[in-house]
């Protein structure tokens, strides 16, 4: 039998080991700004075009590279940083593999331009598909001069995977701005198509949180701050009323390192519990500094999951210190004593006397005294008490708070008394005993036949086949959709002006997914004009969602475009359609009308799918005339 087994060339090796560690541009630019950052660079700059995908260059001042670093810098498990395993233990630098320039050099087509301050002339190199193509002294300035181009250039079934420019230029800003928060004595820039989206100077930590993400989170932030013999916690955390239910900014740091850490994020979550509604999320920025040998980053190719060894212990420190942090904030008045109203504070004097309170009662009043008309009997003159009065306020009220029909109305020709069975227990048996039967086709409603509604959240109406119970809220998030839907697709969408235009203000990851959406929001009624810097004036919202706040709906369905991670047009469009019907559905316990669920029913059988919502819950079911029966035998 022959042999089967052989080994990989190095060019195939090295495109399979890229898999792991380039997935798209933000990773060859995360790879990259970690390199500069080992080598002290005190100033980056960023340029990419076409999201990355075209080129993408990263300059930096560090200390670069001599002609044998530069060319053995691209051969796998080439590295500075270690010598022997027992490295690995003792990190303190970004990279340590060796895998990322070997990596990159496999799937593109790679241009270097380097020189140490100690020499005269630089070193350019010229490299791809793993293939040195040339090597030669040049005139370069200080530092490292990385430029790639046609990324996947030789998997095209790797650049086909690649997402829309928008994506993955929303992609390149994540990683970029992770690198910027742990690194503010490092100066960063970042352009894309020649536009410049960050220009981050040497700053505090705070003003550099700001700068990526705005100034209005300098009111929103709490210091943190505990130093343990175990670990070192410092950062910020947000205020409780700054919760959303999307798009928080949740980052934790260890060493200088992002990492995503699922058990220390519950930690956090744990001491905002009773603070903020359930399902709402906080933000924090927090780094983490432990010994090296504590940890191990080694156990993921992009080494964003991270080993503790004391994770119980300091998720205990790290809950405290976040509780102590609320404690703070919570528990320190806001009081100025310089006003100039001051309250009068009375002085106690020793030498005063206080007088006893007196007590006044009427000597002659006898409950059991006889009445001059009474009867021998003994009645009593007893004040009279007029219950009826009493007992109307109650029925009044309840009038108005009950939101099921008169007891009068007629319902499938059969008058409801007071007399009737408790209604709520029959529903229930009778709905299990349907076992929630889907309508398969149009339902026929009888003619002139009147709705009732049930707990302020179901329709209860009759067909032919017996009762009908539609959930109304669903129901009109089904309308709503279908018609946002052709709102969109044939651009249609009646924008209404507001008087005062509402700002929204964008971290610049978001505004680039913003930008891919824009038309598709302005299809449904929305007017957004850019401001610049991040900020967007929303000078016009659909009309018939007044009441809700244009600035928290917007960025939901921002956010969700974002978690959904679509390219695909319709699914985007489909994605902004739902989100806003359900934000401007009926809400449970809102009282409707005869006319209005007759309209809302209407509506809804009008629709191509009434039966279930667009993202697939059930809006009707219909319990069977014979089950009805099947209970009074």
């Amino acid at each position: 039998m022959s042999d089967i087994i052989h080994l990989l060339p190095d060019s195939v090796a090295n495109q399979i080991a890229a898999g792991e560690v380039i997935q798209r541009p933000a990773s060859v630019i995360k790879e990259l700004v970690e390199n500069a950052i080992d080598a002290d660079a005190q100033n980056i700059h960023v340029l990419v075009t076409d999201a990355g995908k075209t080129s993408i260059q990263v300059i930096d001042d560090g200390k670069g590279m001599s002609e044998t670093d530069a060319r053995l810098s691209f051969e796998r498990h080439a590295t500075s940083k270690i010598r022997e395993a027992a490295d690995l233990f003792a990190l303190r630098t970004m990279g340590f593999r060796g895998e990322a320039l070997a990596s990159i050099a496999a799937v593109a087509q790679v241009e270097l331009k380097t020189r140490p301050e100690s020499e005269e002339l630089g070193t350019k190199l010229v490299i791809a598909g793993s293939t040195v193509e040339s090597q030669e002294a040049v005139s370069c300035s200080k530092g490292s001069n990385f430029s790639i181009k046609n990324l996947f250039f030789n998997v095209p079934a790797r650049r086909k995977f690649l997402k829309a420019n928008s994506t993955e230029l929303s992609n390149i800003l994540a990683e970029f701005e992770r690198i910027a928060l742990v690194h503010p004595d490092v100066a960063f820039s970042l352009y894309s198509n020649d536009s410049e989206l960050f220009n981050l100077p040497v700053s505090p930590l705070r003003q550099r949180i700001m700068a990526i993400f705005g100034k209005k989170l300098n009111q929103q932030l709490l210091n943190i701050e505990v130093n343990t013999t175990m670990v070192k916690i410092s950062g910020y955390v947000a205020k409780p009323e700054t919760a959303r239910k999307k798009g928080a900014h949740q980052y934790f740091f260890v060493n200088g390192r992002y990492m995503r850490h699922p058990y220390f994020h519950r930690a956090v979550m744990e001491a905002y519990e009773q603070l903020i509604p359930a399902g709402e999320q906080i933000s924090y920025f927090i780094y983490f500094e432990v010994d090296p040998a504590n940890i191990d980053v080694n156990i993921h190719p992009t080494k964003t999951e991270i080993k503790f060894e004391n994770e119980q212990a300091i998720w205990q420190i790290l809950s405290a210190s976040v509780k102590e942090s609320l404690g703070k904030f919570s528990a320190i008045p806001s009081i100025d004593f310089d006003t100039e109203d001051m309250p009068d504070i009375p002085v106690f004097e020793q030498k005063t006397t206080s007088e006893p309170p007196k007590v006044h009662y009427n000597s002659d009043y006898n409950p059991f005294k006889v009445s001059a008309g009474g009867s021998g009997g003994g009645s009593y003159s007893r004040s009279k008490v007029e219950w009826e009065d009493l007992y109307g306020g109650l029925t009044k009220a309840s009038k108005m708070n009950n939101p099921m029909p008169e007891p009068e109305m007629e319902w499938e020709d059969s008058a409801v008394s007071e007399e009737t069975p408790v209604i709520e227990e029959k529903v229930e048996t009778v709905t299990s005993m349907a076992s929630s039967t889907l309508y398969a086709s149009e339902p026929v409603i009888e003619k002139g036949n009147q709705h009732l509604q049930f707990k302020g959240r179901f329709i209860l109406t009759s067909v032919k086949s017996g009762l009908m119970l539609i959930d109304q809220h669903r129901a009109h998030i089904r309308v709503l959709f279908d018609r946002y839907m052709v709102q969109i697709q044939q651009k249609q969408g009646v924008a209404q002006g507001v008087l005062f235009p509402e700002i929204l203000q964008l971290p610049a990851s978001e505004a680039a997914v913003l930008q891919s959406i824009m038309d598709d929001l302005s299809a449904v009624g929305f007017d957004l004009s850019n401001l610049g810097g991040g900020s967007y004036a929303i000078n016009g919202i659909p009309s018939g969602i007044e009441g809700l706040n244009p600035v928290e709906l917007v960025r939901n369905m921002l956010h969700t475009a974002m978690e959904k991670g679509n390219d695909v047009k319709e699914e985007i469009q489909n994605i902004l359609a739902l989100t806003l019907a359900r934000a401007a559905a009926i809400v449970y316990g809102q009282v409707l009308s005869n006319e209005e669920m007759v309209s809302l029913v209407d509506n809804l059988f009008a629709c191509p799918s009434p039966n279930y919502t667009p993202d697939g819950k059930t809006v009707l079911t219909t319990i069977k005339e014979e089950d009805i029966e099947r209970l009074f035998k």
